[in-house]
């Protein structure tokens, strides 16, 4: 029969399963240089997360109690809700160490959860996470206002986000313009791929604690023991839900920002393998056992008479 119209596959060592192959065996040797290396390497690696973590300076500053009158603090939500009412508030941030450009500007959310459209009017972009966008503003100053620090807000959303997920040629439409509002408006001039801090609130968070990036200080270093005043417009209800609103100054190291668990996750899994491999080294090498022997396997060592 010609092989061409053969149903049968074509021989190969690799359908057929002929490949050379190694199998490990695991000998308490291997075990014990296993974990040994395992732990030489994972605990510096941790402690150098740890550093660098360390080394990240973070301002961190909870306003939305502070944020609203004193005539209000019973009842918080009439006074967002009140559009008569100015909702401008300052605050003072003193600066422990040296920010270093870029300064990252983050808003928190606590106690809310980022997780539905309406009429038969087509709204652009739709659903309960954009309409519920973030529109808390700040402003940075220091030397007692004098010194105004710009908030670069370009370039803060995800590269692939602007370039796949929202189109360039797509715009607002009836967004915000019905009687129950949400969040913040956009401008319905600019395409969605250039709406940033819509792109970065869709990203969806999966915490009910969760921070987003507002923007970006690049241009200017804020020396140590500084005063930061920042001035916000407190507009967004977390009052309703017994939500929290936090800002947040942050640098960054190779680590990115702070975070404690890296290091700690790593000096943890470290020092786990260094203490099985002690123990292998008792168990194994101090009283070890012949390979082979069966004797160990058995619960009854007497011979059965």
């Amino acid at each position: 029969m010609d092989q061409k119209n053969s149903k049968k596959p074509i021989y190969s060592r690799f359908s057929q399963q002929e490949l050379p192959a190694w199998k490990p065996i695991l000998s308490p040797g291997w075990a014990i240089a296993s974990f040994i290396t395992i732990g030489a390497v994972f605990i510096p690696i941790g402690f150098l997360a740890w550093s660098a973590s360390d080394a990240v300076v973070e301002i961190v500053d909870r306003y939305d109690e502070a944020c609203v009158p004193d005539d209000y603090s019973a009842n918080p939500e009439s006074f967002i809700q009140n559009p008569h009412i100015k909702k401008t508030c300052i605050r003072s941030l003193k600066v422990p160490k040296k920010l270093v450009a870029p300064i990252f500007v983050y808003y928190q959310l606590e106690n809310f959860y980022q997780n539905h459209h309406e009429d038969n009017k087509p709204i652009v972009p739709c659903g309960l996470i954009a309409w519920s966008l973030f529109n808390d503003t700040y402003k940075l100053s220091t030397k007692g206002g004098k010194q105004k620090i710009s908030i670069h807000k370009k370039d803060i959303s995800w590269k692939s986000d602007r370039e796949a997920k929202f189109g360039s040629n797509v715009y607002p439409k009836n967004f915000q313009k019905h009687g129950l509002r949400g969040g913040a408006t956009l401008d319905h001039t600019i395409p969605l791929s250039e709406q940033e801090d819509l792109i970065v609130w869709m990203r969806t968070a999966a915490l009910p604690k969760f921070r987003k990036l507002y923007g970006k200080i690049t241009e200017t270093d804020i020396e140590a023991h500084d005063t930061i005043n920042v001035e916000i417009e407190n507009n967004y209800n977390t009052y309703k839900f017994g939500g929290r609103k936090t800002l947040v100054l942050s640098t960054t190291t190779w680590v990115g920002g702070k975070n404690d668990f890296l290091g700690m996750a790593y000096i943890c899994v470290g020092g786990i393998s260094l203490f099985v491999a002690i123990n292998f080294i008792l168990l194994y090498v101090f009283r070890p056992r012949r390979l082979g022997d069966p004797s160990y396997l058995s619960w009854n060592r007497h011979p059965i008479n």
